[in-house]
């Protein structure tokens, strides 16, 4: 008998995330995008790309979010605490095998306890409206992130 092995942020939610994500992108009449959505191992759980987003999107998405995973805060801060210092952003991209992008648009998933569990990372639009998707995703599937959206 195989022992289920189970993780905070299942299939299932991921589903809504990436629903979310995108109900909230046709509200908002952004560009098509592509939505990722990883455990907190850095794991994909679910990759979703609409029709006219890049062929590159899908692997921006996943490094956002990697980003965020990787140094505990939205991809878009580590892109401002590097601006100035390319030497460590190099490195982090390098310990990364190249999924890091510290810009905007990678979240991290918090449970209603504020514990990290996974995150989600958005390209096809510009990074402050990936952003707003990814945080309305988290929503809509009733999880917490980082940014909340009300800061």
């Amino acid at each position: 008998m195989v022992t289920p092995l189970l993780t905070p942020l299942g299939l299932d939610q991921a589903e809504r995330i990436v629903s979310g994500a995108l109900a909230e992108r046709e509200a908002q009449g952004f560009m098509a995008l592509t939505v990722a959505v990883l455990d907190l191992g850095g794991n994909l759980i679910l990759l979703k790309r609409q029709d006219g987003s890049g062929i590159l999107r899908a692997d921006i998405a996943i490094a956002k979010a990697w980003a965020a995973l990787g140094m505990g805060v939205p991809s878009g801060v580590m892109g401002k605490r590097l601006a100035n210092n390319p030497g460590f952003l190099n490195g982090l991209i390098a310990a990364s095998g190249g999924r890091f992008a510290p810009n905007p648009g990678g979240i991290l998933i918090l449970n209603r306890q504020g514990e990290g569990i996974g995150a989600i990372g958005i390209s096809g639009d510009t990074g402050p409206n990936d952003e707003i998707c990814a945080i309305a995703g988290a929503r809509a599937a009733g999880l917490d992130c980082l940014p909340s959206g009300r800061d």
